[in-house]
């Protein structure tokens, strides 16, 4: 076998796995799916940042445009399951009086579905009254740009107290609600 033939068939064997390079409109190079992905990634960071920051500057209108229609968020009580319009209607005091609350977003990961068209996330925040969270959820690609379908914030706690924490709940739920 011709050495040309061996060198051009272990070329063609190494680049097998890379990305390929497509051309979009008059030959000009496309972006690549890596170049893409952390396009989108970054787009979907921004508004959970933005999302983050509207909250703490207590600014219901960017807060809330940022939640899809049919958003639902979860809070850190059993009982806090809310759609948007109820959401609003629940934090809209809080924000009317300049009171929001912070969460500092650190360890976020994001991933997309095959189609670009979801994605969904897992963040830990940093709270002054509650300490660590977890904020998760998902997004949807709506008219071009990424809403908040569902958020669910949630206090981890370590394994170690799991059976404390647990026994203390339950008792709580026995005792009567305050007057």
């Amino acid at each position: 076998m011709p050495r040309s033939t061996v060198l051009a068939a272990a070329l063609a064997l190494l680049t097998s796995g890379l990305p390929h390079q497509s051309h979009g409109a008059h030959g000009a190079p496309a972006l690549s799916a890596q170049t893409t992905l952390a396009a989108e990634t970054a787009a979907i960071s921004n508004v959970l940042d933005a999302f983050h920051a509207a909250a703490a500057r207590a600014d219901e209108e960017a807060y809330f445009a940022l939640l899809a229609p049919n958003a639902v968020f979860l809070g850190t009580d059993g009982t806090e399951r809310w759609d948007k319009a109820s959401f609003r209607t629940f934090a809209h005091p809080y924000f009317a009086q300049g009171k929001g609350w912070t969460y500092t977003p650190r360890d976020r990961h994001v991933e997309l579905s095959r189609d670009g068209r979801a994605a969904w996330f897992d963040e830990m925040l940093d709270n002054a009254s509650y300490g660590e969270c977890r904020g998760s959820g998902t997004l949807a690609k709506v008219d071009g740009g990424w809403q908040i379908v569902q958020y669910n914030l949630s206090v981890p706690m370590p394994n170690g107290l799991a059976k404390e924490l647990v026994a203390r709940i339950r008792e709580a739920k026995k005792a009567p609600p305050p007057p």
